[in-house]
């Protein structure tokens, strides 16, 4: 007997959604008057950040391995050790994020999932007090 295994990437309907979170999360930072911290630390433009960000979060759900193939490595603290992240640039992100994924995400279950980890991995980024 085999069950059949799926990625959290098709689970939460693959590369439409994951475009959806990341286009949402954006959209947020750059308007939320509460992120206006952590939207400073990014170039005015954010297209190229909200690509990347794409390419790292296909991979990191289980999708194809966009970011690694284009760029290798994430080695995210190290890449990101040139913008100043605070607890509150922390915070801001991780406000944007959560609310992306919740308005992006229809499965509590699944949105947990993925929250706990990407709640770690922003507490990992912060390089300031």
């Amino acid at each position: 007997m085999t069950e059949d295994v799926i990625t959290l990437y098709e689970a939460i309907g693959g590369d439409t959604t994951v475009r959806a979170l990341v286009r949402h999360f954006y959209h947020l930072m750059d308007t939320l008057p509460e992120a206006a911290r952590c939207r400073a630390v990014h170039p005015k433009d954010l297209s190229g950040s909200e690509e990347k960000f794409y390419e790292y979060l296909t991979g990191y759900l289980g999708g194809p391995p966009i970011y690694m193939e284009k760029r290798g490595h994430p080695m995210l603290r190290r890449r990101h050790m040139m913008a100043e992240i605070g607890p509150a640039e922390r915070d801001e992100w991780l406000l944007c994020f959560r609310r992306a994924l919740d308005e992006s995400i229809e499965s509590e279950m699944l949105r947990n999932i993925i929250w706990e980890p990407v709640e770690r991995l922003a507490y990992h980024m912060q390089n300031k007090e």
